[in-house]
């Protein structure tokens, strides 16, 4: 029983003996390679800030500038992290953390197929110079101001105030009418005059209106106006000209512009804007004679 206890008191002696020599004999790749990962942090915070103020010049999203100088600085520590288990002599270790890194990314990947798509949407977005912060936009049936792009979503504030958020695969996979990207938009406008007004008149006065109203149109020939039907009570037309815009607020004011502009003016020369009117016609001569029986049963009462 002895000479087993001291057989295993030499064994352990033995064993922490050789794992301090390994210590010893490895003290300078183990200074060296905590010297490796010192620096890779304070050159990770280096890039950080360096490449967030790059990235900022081109991309106005606070939240993608900083997730790209994060994804900056992860890349430089993981790179002082494996050159210091080199050193180390802990290969088998490092191959054993890429291959778990490996799995963990394709399960977290499954996990969240969804905002990975959005995220990544978000950085497209983002190096669109086509699509940035300020433009007025029209997708997914809405439209407005484009007031932020971060990660996930796309937020739109409509002429109406309200906040729109739409998820950035939507935007991406959608398509989308930028009116920012143009100084001049094309205003339609429907009207309607009765059948006993001057049909030539009403065009030059339609045009010369618009013309006076809008300093960016030169002429009244710049103003197109056609007459498209008969209408039940009037004789209809579709009046088009371009005016300097870049959201479709301006287009609304201008339209609305034109209408008061040119109800005044029909005012001034008595052109008729007639309302629909319906003509009812009974066929039938109507009774308002109160039958006998009920004449003598209110008489009785």
């Amino acid at each position: 029983m002895k000479s087993q206890l001291s057989e295993a008191y030499n064994l352990l002696i033995d064993k922490l003996e050789s794992w301090f020599n390994a210590i010893v004999s490895n003290i300078p790749n183990l200074i060296l390679a905590i010297v490796v990962l010192i620096a890779a942090y304070f050159i990770a915070k280096y890039v950080n800030k360096y490449v967030t103020k790059l990235v900022s010049r081109k991309i106005q999203q606070n939240s993608i500038t900083n997730m790209i100088g994060s994804l900056s600085s992860v890349v430089v520590v993981l790179a002082g992290l494996f050159l210091a288990l080199g050193i180390l002599n802990l290969s088998k270790t490092l191959t054993s953390l890429l291959a778990g890194a490996g799995v963990a990314g394709l399960a977290i990947g499954l996990a969240l197929q969804g905002t990975l798509s959005n995220t990544f949407a978000g950085i497209v977005l983002s190096f669109r110079k086509k699509i940035q912060i300020g433009h007025w936009v029209e997708t997914n049936g809405f439209s407005g101001e484009v007031i932020d792009i971060n990660l996930k979503d796309f937020t739109i504030k409509e002429a109406d105030n309200n906040m729109v958020i739409i998820p950035n695969k939507m935007i991406l996979d959608n398509p989308m009418k930028n009116y920012t990207l143009t100084t001049k938009m094309r205003v339609f406008l429907e009207c309607g005059v009765g059948y006993e007004s001057d049909l030539d008149h009403v065009e030059q006065l339609t045009k010369e209106t618009i013309c006076n109203t809008f300093d960016q149109i030169e002429k009244p020939e710049d103003v197109e106006f056609y007459y498209t039907e008969y209408g039940g009570s009037s004789i209809n037309y579709l009046c088009r000209f371009w005016i300097d815009a870049e959201n479709a607020l301006e287009k609304m004011r201008s339209k609305s512009k034109a209408i008061i502009e040119i109800k005044k003016a029909y005012d001034k020369e008595n052109i008729n804007i007639p309302f629909p009117i319906r003509t009812l016609q009974f066929d039938n001569k109507l009774s308002f004679d109160m039958p006998k029986e009920t004449e003598n049963s209110f008489s009785n009462n």
